[in-house]
């Protein structure tokens, strides 16, 4: 067993799960393959590489994200209205994502109400504003 801890440049090989703070799993891939990234390639998000700074090999942790070290903080202005028009004969939903194009490629919204003139889009990520939990099991560290 290696004794390299996680740290920058180093290839790290872990099962992992990310959940809510009822328990309610948002992923995981502990019933699949595992997930192999090298530190500070920006394949995972830095508040989640950050938490795992210093363990090794075979270390199993419940580590506390915080949505600033997440997916950011519900920000407000994320939420657009826009007319209904734009949506020509979609069946709405309030949670029903839309695809929007964007000049830099296709960003999704979530509407969160409508009617007959105008809906309310949020753009923020789904995950922004919540505490997560992230389960680990590292399996190497190289």
């Amino acid at each position: 067993m290696s004794q390299a801890t996680i740290g920058p440049d180093t290839q790290v090989t872990l099962h992992f799960a990310i959940k809510l703070q009822d328990g309610q799993i948002i992923d995981s891939n502990f019933e699949a393959e595992p997930a192999t990234f090298t530190f500070g390639d920006g394949n995972i998000p830095e508040g989640f590489e950050q938490a795992l700074l210093g363990l090794k090999e075979g270390d199993e942790a419940e580590l506390t994200i915080a949505p600033e070290r997440g997916f950011g903080q519900h920000n407000p202005s994320n939420i657009q209205v826009l007319s209904r028009k734009d949506f020509k004969d979609m069946d709405l939903e309030p949670g029903l994502v839309v695809s929007f194009q964007e000049p830099g490629g296709e960003i999704p919204g979530v509407v969160t109400e409508f009617n007959d003139e105008r809906v309310s889009v949020d753009f923020n990520h789904p995950l922004a504003g919540k505490t997560l939990l992230f389960e680990v099991k590292i399996l190497s560290v190289n």
